[in-house]
């Protein structure tokens, strides 16, 4: 049961951690682990989920509104299938049938398996290193409405898709990905936003039809989600300017100082490693 100290505290943290490369998760996981509070779940992660997604569906709204009437379009009117936002239409669509594909298949492992301390410090430290090794042989050159293509959209639709482990996450992932294809990080971060709105939405929306069924905890449930909509709009806010003119090394840095945290406490039996 989620109480409402635990709704504030969990909320904050999603709005602060979702689209910083550090995995907004293993951070809900870590928290509570700490706390003493018992792991909220998969679950309760993808329903809050849907408030920082909101906060990326207004702060990209005309780009968005752009990209689906003009795709919608595109349909019916030949002369538009060449226009960027037609075709970022298709790419978003193809980026994210991976993440459609293994959510279905890997739903046990997600909401237990992956769930384990253990995995998610190690994730937060391998991710790390591969994001430091993206970030300094990157060339940052590649914008989306010219060089994106079906086949970057599905390298970075498996990049979201390691975003099923608490610890790699899903803005360190595609961010990732897209530094590797030498894209501006920039271009890499939008991509990477605007891949997680269809993903983000069915599986918060899919949660909230199961959980819809049985006892929850709607009052604190939905003041984190509307927590993390206010902190997550000025996070990503500000993380667009931030890394404009940044390297990830801060966020390396931390990922790797936490993991090993993570790793430090349940070995010496300060938390448990599964909730």
């Amino acid at each position: 049961m989620i109480g409402w100290l635990e709704a504030v505290i969990l909320g904050l943290v999603q709005g602060l951690t979702e689209f910083l490369p550090i995995s907004s998760s293993a951070h809900i996981r870590v928290v509570s682990a700490f706390a003493g509070w018992p792991d909220p779940g998969a679950a309760f992660t993808a329903v809050i989920q849907l408030g920082t997604e909101a906060a990326v569906l207004i702060y990209f709204r005309q780009e968005i509104w752009e990209i689906i009437s003009t795709w919608t379009r595109s349909l019916f009117v030949k002369d538009l299938r060449g226009h960027w936002a037609a075709r970022m239409g298709w790419y978003v669509i193809a980026g994210t049938l991976p993440i459609a594909v293994l959510g279905l298949l890997l739903k046990d492992q997600i909401e237990t398996t992956f769930r384990d301390l253990r995995l998610v410090g190690t994730t937060l430290i391998v991710f790390a290193l591969i994001l430091w090794f993206a970030d300094h042989t990157a060339r940052n050159k590649l914008t989306l409405e010219k060089h994106l293509s079906f086949t970057h959209a599905i390298v970075y639709g498996f990049a979201q898709s390691l975003a099923l482990i608490p610890g790699v996450s899903r803005s360190g992932g595609t961010v990732t990905a897209g530094l590797l294809l030498d894209y501006r990080r920039e271009d890499a971060a939008k991509y990477s936003f605007l891949l997680a709105i269809p993903a983000v939405l069915a599986s918060g929306g899919l949660e909230l039809a199961e959980i819809g069924d049985g006892p929850v905890d709607w009052g604190p449930t939905i003041l984190a989600t509307v927590i993390s909509f206010v902190v997550g709009y000025a996070a990503v806010a500000w993380f667009l300017r931030y890394i404009s003119t940044h390297r990830f090394t801060g966020f390396v840095i931390y990922r790797i100082v936490l993991g090993f945290f993570v790793i430090l406490a349940v070995t010496l039996g300060w938390i448990p490693a599964n909730g």
